[in-house]
C-alpha cells in the first residue's frame, strides 16, 4: 500500500507563510489519485483544507480558499500546500491525504481517504 509523508511544518509569525510537501512513495503515482490536505486542531475533528484532481482540478474549503493552494507534481511524485497569511487559528497538525479516483469528484470527505501521512505541526505565534 502506498505510504504518505509530509515534509514543511515549523513554527511562523502571524502574517507569515508555510509550504507543506507530501511525498508519496516509489511503489505509487500520483497520477489517477484524489489527492487532499486535512488538519486536526487539538481537541477537534479533521477539517477539510483542499484536494486535488489528477487533471489539476482543485477544491477548497470557503473559509481558507485565497489563503491556501494546492498543487500537484507529477514527476516528483509530490504535492503542496501553499499557505499564506497564517494565524494563530492556523495552529494544527497537517495531514496529506490520497485515495484512488474513482469518478465523482474529489472531495473534503476524510472518511473517504485510504491512505494518510503521518501529519506535520504547524504553530502560528502572534
Amino acid at each position: 500500500q502506498a505510504r504518505l509523508k509530509e515534509s514543511g511544518g515549523g513554527s511562523v509569525q502571524a502574517g507569515g507563510s508555510l509550504t507543506l510537501s507530501c511525498s508519496a512513495s516509489r511503489d505509487t503515482t500520483i497520477d489517477g489519485l484524489c489527492m487532499a490536505w486535512f488538519r486536526q486542531k487539538p481537541g477537534n475533528a479533521l477539517e477539510g483544507i483542499a484536494t486535488i484532481e489528477g487533471n489539476g482540478l482543485t477544491r477548497y474549503a470557503v473559509s481558507l480558499k485565497g489563503r491556501f493552494t494546492i498543487s500537484k507534481y507529477i514527476n516528483s511524485n509530490t504535492w503542496d500546500l501553499q499557505m499564506s497569511r497564517l494565524q494563530p487559528e492556523d495552529t494544527a497538525k497537517y495531514f496529506c491525504a490520497a485515495r484512488i479516483d474513482r469518478g465523482g469528484g474529489c472531495w473534503l470527505l476524510d472518511h473517504q481517504y485510504t491512505v494518510w501521512g503521518q501529519g506535520t505541526q504547524v504553530t502560528v505565534s502572534s
